[in-house]
């Protein structure tokens, strides 16, 4: 009896994992992960109960342990994983703050100062470590994420305006093959070929936004380069001088045509033909002669000679191709009303029929398909 009390041999507790013991002298069995101990051992067995999710949790093998309650992360603080039965939640402090290990509260990070770049960021319990800006780096802004960012490197078609500082990064500017001078044109001279200066060196630019007059150590003489604006001047003059030409040449082939034309018709009637006065060719704007044989037929009977045959002088308009038609429509349509209105009063149409073609949709169609049904219409 003394021995069941006392507990097993030696051999049997050092292969007991709880190093505890019932009454009997079992060894007490351990809770898994996720469970805790509600009664513990004793004269039985303990006994265990599933932890509660998002409630308790337990994160260890023990005979002895109940189930922890979980983590709640308050204030600045948010969950970056919740909390299961095994495993507690873990909280984490918002962007810009790190959890202070001694009192668990968050605290800002701390900011790295202009010409300090950040060389450990904040995070967790770790605040923001920052170190001063070597040489060939610079930091322009004061914050707690960026590093000393690398000073900029002048190109070989730029110069050096500023040097680069641990507090502000160098700056550049474009440099001209040739920087010229322009000399003032003298009154009826040609114009003068500019002078040319090579440049000479970098020391004291100063710049504007249009023109940078650069005045090179050990020289008098300030060099003048010009910008991108007196560059694009020569462009725009070539453009203008080219809409101005061809305006002129599209005038001048439209006047042209136009005298062809009228050259044309008026080589296309007889020679034999001896029009009095009244009957000489009728123009208007829209280009179309009317033979004079036409107004004579046109006349009241008795008022006047009758004219030879119809076509004798030219073709009749209703014999005309359609697409001659219509360009004969197209031509005194297009002009201006007082054409067609003047061109059929030379055909001897009164006033009150004029005014009926007025309120047709096209008054000079309405007016030539009239004048087509005359046999003496010949063009």
């Amino acid at each position: 009896l003394c021995s069941l009390r006392q507990g097993p041999a030696g051999g049997s507790k050092d292969k007991c994992f709880s190093k505890l013991f019932t009454a009997s002298g079992e060894c007490c069995r351990a809770c898994n992960l996720g469970e805790g101990v509600v009664q513990p051992c004793g004269v039985n067995q303990p006994v265990c109960e599933p932890c509660l999710d998002s409630v308790t949790y337990s994160d260890t093998v023990s005979a002895t342990e109940p189930c922890k309650p979980c983590t709640q992360c308050v204030g600045l603080q948010s969950m970056s994983a919740p909390c299961v039965e095994s495993d507690d939640a873990v909280c984490r402090c918002a962007y810009g703050y790190f959890q202070d290990e001694p009192s668990g509260s968050c605290r800002e990070c701390s900011v790295c100062e202009v010409g300090f770049g950040l060389m450990f960021p904040c995070k967790d319990s770790q605040d923001t470590v920052c170190e001063e800006c070597p040489e060939g780096t610079f930091s322009s802004e004061a914050n707690f994420v960026d590093p000393c960012l690398p000073c900029t490197t002048c190109e070989e078609n730029e110069v050096l305006v500023r040097e680069c500082t641990a507090v502000a990064d160098a700056e550049c500017r474009g440099l001209h093959p040739r920087w010229t001078t322009h000399t003032p044109s003298l009154a009826g001279s040609e114009s003068p070929e500019p002078a040319t200066r090579e440049p000479l060196g970098t020391e004291g630019v100063a710049s504007t936004a249009a023109d940078t007059v650069t005045t090179v150590m050990g020289s008098s003489q300030p060099v003048v380069t010009h910008g991108t604006a007196d560059n694009l001047i020569p462009v725009y003059c070539s453009i203008l001088a080219a809409v101005v030409v061809g305006l002129v040449a599209y005038i001048a082939f439209k006047r042209w045509n136009s005298c062809k034309q009228n050259k044309q018709g008026a080589n296309n009637r007889p020679v034999n033909q001896t029009p009095s006065p009244e009957g000489e060719k009728l123009h208007s704007d829209s280009g179309i002669s009317v033979d004079s044989q036409s107004l004579h037929d046109q006349q009241p009977p008795g008022q006047g000679t009758q004219g030879p045959a119809p076509g004798a002088d030219g073709s009749l308009y209703a014999a005309l191709p359609a697409s001659k038609q219509e360009e004969v429509e197209k031509l005194v349509g297009s002009s201006a009303e007082d054409t067609w209105r003047q061109l059929a009063g030379e055909l001897g149409y009164k006033e009150d029929l004029i005014d009926a073609f007025t309120r047709e949709e096209c008054p000079a169609r309405a007016l030539l398909a009239h004048w087509a049904g005359r046999e003496s219409a010949t063009l």
